[in-house]
C-alpha cells in the first residue's frame, strides 16, 4: 500500500492499521514501516551528517546521498544504517503505535512525523548515538555470543574480573573476548568507542519515572497552551537574524565545540562584535553573544 493511500483513509482505519501492526500483523507492519520510511531517511541523514566529523575521512558513508569524502575503498560506516534502524524501532514500536488516537483528525503519518521532528526524539537519538545505548558494531557481535555484553561492560570501565562474574563466564574466556574486542577496534581505528563522551540532554529530567519517550506527543495531541508556546517560540525565532540563529543552533542545539563555530564564522568573515574582526573573535565573546541572543529570544516570547 502506498503512503498516499494510507493517508487518504479515514482516521479510524488508520488507527486500526496501527493497532494491527502493534499486534504483529505482518502486512500492517510492513505498511507502517513504508509509511514512515521517507521521514526516517531524511532524519537519519540529517542527524548523522550533523555529527560526522572524523568518520567521513576514514569510512565510506552509507547515507543517500552520502557525505562527500576523500577516501575511496574504505570500510563502510555503520552509523547511517544503524541510525535508520534505531529510528524505525523508536517510531514504530508497539507502545508508540498503540498510543496513536487520531486526536483532532491527525493521521498516522502526521502523528509519526511530528514525533520524529520533536526535541525529545532528537535527544533520545543523541543518547543512543553517544551514550550508553550505543549500537554494538556487527563485527563485535560476530566475535562471540557474549561479545556484545562484554563490549558494553568494557565501556562502563568494568574490570575483567567483574565482567566474568557478571556474565558467569570463566575468567580466561572473558580475558580472551576482551583482547579480541580491543584488537579488532584498534585494527578498525575505532578504539574510541570504548570511551563514550558525556552527553548533556536538553530535555528536563524527570523524577516520577516518566521518560522522554512518553513525553514527545505529536503536536496534534498537545494542549492548546503547549501549541501556543511553540508558536510563540517559532515567531520569536523568526525575528532573530541569520547569525544569531546560526550561533544558537551550533552551540546550544547541536552542542558543537566553540572552536569549530569560530572557524565557521571566520571562514564566512562574519563578525559578531562591532569593531572586532571575525578572525580575532574569542571564545568568551562567542559565548557572550550566545547569552545575549538567548536573553533576546526569551524577551520576545514575553
Amino acid at each position: 500500500m502506498q503512503q498516499n493511500n494510507i493517508t487518504d483513509q479515514p482516521v479510524p482505519l488508520q488507527q486500526a492499521l496501527a493497532q494491527q501492526a502493534a499486534n504483529g500483523e505482518e502486512t500492517a507492519r510492513r505498511q507502517v514501516n513504508e509509511l514512515v520510511a521517507p521521514v526516517i531517511s531524511y532524519q537519519s541523514s540529517r542527524f548523522c551528517k550533523r555529527f560526522c566529523r572524523e568518520n567521513k575521512f576514514n569510512y565510506s558513508c552509507t547515507l543517500n546521498p552520502p557525505v562527500p569524502q576523500s577516501v575511496n575503498g574504505s570500510a563502510l560506516c555503520e552509523w547511517g544504517n544503524a541510525s535508520y534502524g534505531w529510528m524505525l524501532n523508536d517510531l514504530c514500536s508497539n507502545q508508540r503505535l498503540l498510543k496513536y488516537e487520531g486526536r483532532n483528525g491527525a493521521g498516522l503519518f502526521a502523528y509519526l512525523y511530528q514525533i520524529a521532528n520533536s526535541l525529545p526524539f532528537y535527544e533520545r537519538w543523541k543518547d543512543w548515538r553517544f551514550g550508553r545505548h550505543i549500537h554494538v558494531p556487527t563485527y563485535i557481535q560476530a566475535l562471540n555470543p557474549r561479545a556484545g555484553r562484554v563490549f558494553m561492560l568494557l565501556r562502563s570501565n568494568e574490570s575483567t574480573e567483574n565482567i566474568a562474574q557478571t556474565l558467569s563466564l570463566p575468567l580466561l574466556e572473558t580475558e580472551q573476548i576482551c583482547q579480541q574486542i580491543v584488537l579488532l577496534l584498534t585494527q578498525k581505528r575505532r578504539l574510541h568507542l570504548l570511551n563514550p563522551p558525556v552527553n548533556i540532554s536538553l530535555t528536563e529530567s524527570t523524577t516520577d519515572g516518566t521518560t522522554a519517550h512518553q513525553q514527545d506527543l505529536a503536536d496534534y495531541d498537545e494542549s492548546p497552551e503547549n501549541q501556543q508556546q511553540k508558536q510563540q517560540l517559532s515567531d520569536a525565532w523568526g525575528k532573530l537574524n541569520p547569525v544569531e540563529q546560526f550561533v544558537i543552533e551550533a552551540l546550544t542545539l547541536e552542542e558543537q565545540d566553540a572552536k569549530y563555530v569560530l572557524q565557521a564564522l571566520n571562514k564566512m568573515d562574519i563578525s559578531i562584535k562591532e569593531g572586532v574582526a571575525a578572525k580575532d573573535t574569542s571564545v568568551q565573546q562567542l559565548y557572550y553573544f550566545r547569552r545575549k541572543t538567548l536573553a533576546k529570544l526569551a524577551g520576545m516570547m514575553g
